[in-house]
This record gives structure tokens, sequence and C-alpha cells, in this order.
């Protein structure tokens, strides 16, 4: 295979422990063909019905993205609510903050035994399947501010694991053209499977932004709703911030 010219440099990574949940800003990320280290290993879930938390569809889940996460050494979650302090998770003192935080009985579970060696309480099932990496590009983030000036399309808003900052291409979100491409990010070589559609938790407000309608109104109108693209792992890597990106 051929290498070609550098598309960009990776600017942000991140992993998201808790699904919904804020998520955790690394320097670097190990990426395995199922999934990235420390992503996606809780979920957090109405006590009365065992829902999992949606804040794309029910505004009771809205305040649950303002939430912090982090992982210790130990690869243990810690979570943080607005002005409190950090909590072990799973645990009675981390529910009991999390519940009085969105005013209703809530719990943070694990989605399997393995996760939290030692917790004999209730598992929660993850949402979707995911796939293994999500890509955005500063290109297609330029291209919805050009589209929506006054609003505020923060890589938060959209949870990717992956932002790399490449040249702003006029009239188009790149990334969602290069469906069935293979990428070289550094060391970790990739497909591009689909594009990511977006939903509700776009435009809810988090620390830094406020509640935004007219993001995913001009994902809908502009690029199918649409913004970055998932991507399946053809070789596993560790990638930091710097790698370049290109097409192979």
């Amino acid at each position: 295979m051929r290498n070609e010219a550098a598309l960009g440099s990776v600017t942000q990574l991140w992993r998201y422990p808790a699904s919904s949940l804020a998520g955790e800003r690394q320097d670097a990320i190990s990426v395995s063909l199922e999934t990235i280290d420390g992503d996606r290993m809780f979920g957090l879930v109405d006590v009365s019905d065992n829902e999992i938390a949606r804040p794309d569809r029910d505004v009771k889940w809205h305040k649950v993205p303002r939430i912090r996460t982090r992982l210790t050494s130990d690869r243990d979650l810690e979570i943080a609510v607005p002005d409190g302090d950090w909590l072990a998770v799973p645990g009675a003192e981390c529910d009991h903050a999390v519940s009085a935080y969105l005013g209703f009985a809530a719990s943070i579970r694990p989605f399997s035994q393995d996760i939290a060696p030692g917790y004999t309480g209730p598992l929660t099932a993850a949402r979707y399947r995911k796939a293994p990496i999500h890509l955005l590009t500063t290109a297609s983030l330029a291209r919805l501010k050009a589209l929506h000036p006054e609003g505020s399309p923060d890589p938060r808003r959209f949870r990717p694991n992956i932002v790399v900052d490449m040249a702003a291409v006029e009239g188009s979100f790149p990334e969602t053209e290069w469906i069935g491409r293979k990428l070289a990010i550094g060391d970790l070589l990739v497909t591009i499977s689909e594009p990511c559609r977006r939903c509700g938790f776009t435009i809810i407000s988090q620390d830094g932004f406020e509640h935004d309608a007219g993001i995913l109104r001009n994902l809908v109108r502009h690029n199918a709703h649409n913004l970055g693209v998932y991507c399946t792992v053809d070789r596993p890597a560790r990638v930091e911030v710097g790698a370049t990106m290109r097409f192979v």
C-alpha cells in the first residue's frame, strides 16, 4: 500500500469511561481491535425502571454530560458532579451524589462483571454496539461554524475519540466523503466504516457552551444528519497527540 501526503495531525484524544457522562481528555490512547482502553465501561440508569441515560431524548438526563469522569492509575473509575468531590464508582456514595444532582434515584453500573472486580450489584446493558473509533476533523467543525456562525461547534458536543486538525475544505464535511477508505493515524490503521449520524445530544448545553438547536438543524440540512465518521481497526496501536493522519 502506498502512503499519501499527510492530511493533518491529531489535536485531541478522548475516552468516555461512562456513557453519556463527560469524557476524559488524554495525551495518548491505546486502541485494540474492538475498543479504546478505558472507553465506555459503565452506564448510568434510572433506578426506578433501569432505563439507561438518554440525554438525546429526555430532558431529565440533560445535566448528565456535566458529570466529570476520570480513571485512576489502578484503572478504577471516579466521577464528580459539579461542585462535588471525586467519588469511587460503583458505590453507594457515588450513586447518592448523582441522584441528588439529577433529582431522582440513579445509579452508575458496569456493563460487565470483569470491569469492577468484587462488585456484586446489578449490571446494565450497553445501549448500542459502538464502533471502536469515532473520528472527527476540525475541517468539518469549521464547515459547521461557517453554516452556523453564532453557534459553538465544540468537539465535546459530538464525543469523538480522535480529533484531527486539518485545513478547512470549502463547502465540505470532508471525512463524510471518505467512507471505505483506509487511514493511518500514527501507527494505527483504520477503515472508515460509516458516517456518524447525530442526535439531540449535540444541542445540549455543557460547561462553556449553551443549548443550541441550530447545531443539529444545520447538520440535518447540509450533511444528512452526519458529522464525523466511525472507523473499524485494522492494526491496533497507541496513538498520541501530534500523530500524523494520512490515507493508505
